[in-house]
């Protein structure tokens, strides 16, 4: 007889479903706001910046967010920092290297990944609860 799996607990299958739910949501509201930015940025080169910003904001997200998701109650606000230092980093290594290397319309590129960040931040706390 095996031994039980520890991401079978009910704590884990939820968190698997808050992950699972916060991801699909989190991509709609990406879809959406970067059909508002693309209104606003309308040159091929601002809307690839967009979506390349949309992309790096998604997969950070979604980490951060699993990260929450899987460590104690009691470290949740630890975790969070952890996370706002993240975004922090992403936003300066996006700016200071990847615009530049990937020769990006800097405002484009900072704005709409500054937007997605604040956007997906702002939408965790609902799924936190699931």
């Amino acid at each position: 007889m095996s031994a039980p799996s520890a991401l079978a607990t009910p704590r884990h299958r939820s968190a698997g479903r808050a992950i699972a739910l916060f991801g699909v949501v989190a991509i709609v509201v990406c879809l959406v706001a970067g059909g508002v930015l693309a209104v606003f940025y309308e040159s091929w080169p601002e809307r690839r910046a967009i979506l390349l910003s949309a992309a790096v904001a998604l997969g950070l997200q979604l980490l951060v967010f699993v990260g929450l998701r899987l460590v104690p109650r009691e470290h949740v606000v630890a975790a969070w920092g952890v996370g706002a230092i993240a975004r922090f980093a992403v936003l300066l290594l996006y700016a200071m290297v990847l615009v530049k290397a990937l020769a990006l319309p800097s405002g484009a590129a900072l704005v709409s990944l500054a937007t997605f960040l604040f956007v997906l931040t702002v939408l965790e706390p609902p799924f936190l609860k699931l």
